[in-house]
């Protein structure tokens, strides 16, 4: 029961990590599931309820903040990846390299 919500993300994380691409994964489903384990966690204090849904909160929030460190990586590593890739190609028009104007030297 504790490890059941986390089941799912498995082979997303492990599709995520061998892909290095997180455009199908919606951080936002992160957020909304860190909120509603964080509310429940404080709800506990209140109202004591099953400890086995309490460690089930604790395990998912790990699970959604590994979930988005991960996918933070990727699309920071990515993004770097095409800013190197559009620099490079900006150094390179249609016709070839582009040659920088060289200095004539002048007389005094």
């Amino acid at each position: 029961m504790v490890f059941g919500g986390v089941v799912p993300y498995i082979p997303q994380y492990r599709d995520i990590r061998r892909t290095q691409n997180a455009e199908g994964f919606s951080t936002y489903v992160c957020l909304v599931l860190l909120v509603a384990n964080i509310l429940r966690i404080l709800f506990w204090f209140g109202r004591h309820f099953e400890a086995p849904l309490l460690w089930q909160s604790v395990v998912m929030i790990l699970t959604m903040l590994l979930m988005l460190r991960l996918c933070t990586q990727v699309r920071v590593a990515n993004e770097l990846n095409m800013k190197r890739r559009s620099f490079a190609a900006s150094r390179w028009c249609s016709c070839g390299p582009v040659v920088m104007p060289s200095r004539r030297p002048t007389s005094c």
